[in-house]
Formats: structure tokens, sequence, C-alpha cells
């Protein structure tokens, strides 16, 4: 607790004791105790608001987020898909290769 060991807390509550007295001692402890606990209580609130709207963002961005395809079983690495938009056409293997003279 702060670094306060058993006879420095004493010595605090012996000074506390002779500055206020005995008959004033009890409510400062009294309001000094409610006032640590609605401290607490306003923290913890905060707290558990900073981690609801931690939760909420990350189900966001997990909502945002589309789900990477799934490899085809078998499907080489690298290759493209048959048919695929950007692919460019494959030449069939009977077509002739043409030169530039225009010879086949």
């Amino acid at each position: 607790m702060f670094g306060v060991g058993l006879p420095e807390l004493v010595v605090i509550l012996v000074i506390a004791l002779v500055v206020l007295g005995p008959k004033r001692l009890p409510e400062v402890a009294r309001t000094l105790g409610k006032a640590m606990g609605e401290f607490r209580r306003q923290s913890s609130e905060i707290l558990e608001e900073f981690q609801h709207e931690a939760r909420l963002d990350e189900t966001r961005q997990f909502r945002r987020t589309p789900p990477s395809p799934s490899p085809t079983p078998g499907a080489v690495p690298g290759a493209v898909a048959k048919g695929a938009p950007d692919a460019a056409p494959a030449a069939s293997p009977d077509a002739a290769v043409r030169t530039p003279s225009g010879r086949a």
C-alpha cells in the first residue's frame, strides 16, 4: 500500500489524532472512506466502459474485414484459375506460330 508499513501508519494515525482531536477524527475518517469508495466505484465504471467500447470496436472491425478466400484443395499456389477474368487467354498447342515475316 504505497510503501507505507505498519509503523508509518501508526505514526500517521497518531498525528491525525493530535491534529484533529478525538471528536473529529471518526468523522474525517468516515468522509475519507466514502470519498475513496466513490472514487473506486467511478474508476471501475470508467474502466468497464472502456473495455465495453474496445469489445465493440473489435466486433465492428471483425465484421468489416471480409474473410480471405480459402484455397481449393489440390490447387497449386500462385496458379491462375481457369477462366479467371484477368488471366491472359492461353494459346492452343495447335496454333501456328507466326514469325515477323508472316510465315508459319
